[in-house]
C-alpha cells in the first residue's frame, strides 16, 4: 500500500496510543472507514462463519 509519508506517521502515532501494530491500527481504521460507509456486513448475519 502506497501513502503519504505523513499519513504513515499519523497511523503509527495512532498504533503507538492504542498499544497495536500498524497493520492492527490499518484494520480498524479501514473496518471503522467502511462500517460508517455500509460496506462491511456483519460476519454473524451474513453466516460467514
Amino acid at each position: 500500500m502506497r501513502v503519504k509519508p505523513e499519513v504513515l506517521e499519523a497511523v503509527e502515532r495512532l498504533a503507538a496510543a492504542e498499544l497495536r501494530s500498524v497493520n492492527a491500527q490499518l484494520e480498524v481504521l479501514l473496518r471503522e472507514a467502511l462500517a460508517r460507509r455500509g460496506g462491511l456486513k456483519d460476519r454473524k448475519s451474513s453466516g460467514a462463519d
